[in-house]
């Protein structure tokens, strides 16, 4: 997980869209991103939605809207 999330980090970083907002949203959407990949999104196994929120201290929201962008920019 460690390596794909360096990865993941590497191309949201080179895109063309600009990374604005706080690190621990950026960090939470590729958490969230990876552990969706390639199937119907159910959140952080293990985890519950509330537990992800404290964790990284933002909202769902945030974390599926950088979820989104991470998805868009591994794409490519």
């Amino acid at each position: 997980m460690q390596t794909s999330a360096m990865k993941t980090l590497r191309f949201v970083a080179a895109g063309d869209e600009p990374m604005r907002g706080r690190p621990e949203g950026w960090t939470a959407g590729i958490v969230y991103a990876l552990a969706n990949r390639d199937r119907r999104a159910c959140g952080v196994p293990g985890m519950l939605n509330a537990e992800v929120e404290e964790f990284f201290g933002v909202t769902m929201t945030t974390i599926r809207r950088r979820a989104a962008q991470v998805e868009r920019a591994l794409e490519i």
